[in-house]
């Protein structure tokens, strides 16, 4: 049996790695469960790993995965899944050695992959120049990326990296010009610069929030910031 506290933080994080694939920082735990300080997120953490429902994994930042739900949550969960999270972001990621270039105008025998273009680096950190060449592609699941035209984009820097986003990494955009607050978007900032950051509006202005305590969020006029894609996948390589 779970306390009131223990399943409200299980039920948190289980929509957070819904809706954005990767787990809460300590910090977004606190603030949701109204606590005063992250000591009491340590202790209903570890109580949920003791009793099977979570595993916290080795060598890796901020990593929880869900093991079990109790049945209320699991039906909760079941119902959310059916219909989708509005404007959440589902990270679907594959591991494995590094991909092999083509040409971009390839695209893979295997009726269930497909090759997109890598459209040189995004700044997960300090913006950078806009980006529009091709560099080489990338061959990803048709499950991953579904309708609409995709692009994917080699991260630099580590400003999204409790998003699970490391620099290195592969990720996948869905082409778009309209985001939803808490969305990963990749944002041309004054025509000029390009990054990718979590979006967030407020009124007429913009936030550019990074997910990393060192990189202080960025304001502009929403004239300022267009969007052109949301994140809605990542390929890792080793």
């Amino acid at each position: 049996m779970l306390t009131r506290k223990q399943l409200d933080l299980l039920d948190f994080i289980n929509k957070r790695l819904q809706r954005d694939g990767v787990p809460p920082s300590f910090d977004e735990m606190k603030e949701a469960l109204d606590l005063r300080s992250k000591s009491g997120i340590h202790r209903l953490i570890t109580a949920l790993e003791e009793r099977g429902f979570i595993r916290r994994l080795a060598h890796r930042a901020r990593a929880i995965e869900i093991v079990k739900l109790p049945e209320a949550l699991e039906r909760k969960s079941a119902a959310l899944s059916s219909v989708g999270s509005p404007g959440g972001f589902r990270p679907r990621v594959i591991e494995g050695d590094r991909p092999t270039s083509r040409p971009a105008s390839a695209m893979s025998v295997d009726s269930g992959a497909m090759d997109l273009p890598v459209m040189g680096r995004i700044a997960a950190g300090v913006p950078i120049e806009a980006i529009s060449e091709v560099s080489h592609t990338v061959s990803v699941p048709n499950q991953m990326v579904g309708k609409g035209h995709h692009y994917a984009l080699e991260v630099k820097g580590d400003s999204m990296i409790e998003a699970g986003i490391n620099d290195g990494d592969i990720v996948v955009i869905r082409e778009t010009s309209t985001a939803e607050t808490g969305d990963i978007v990749v944002a041309l900032v004054e025509d000029q610069e390009a990054t990718l950051k979590r979006f967030r509006r407020s009124g007429s202005s913009i936030a550019l929030e990074a997910a990393n305590p060192a990189y202080e969020t960025r304001l502009y006029r929403d004239d300022q910031v267009k969007v052109q894609g949301r994140l809605v996948g990542l390929i890792r390589t080793y």
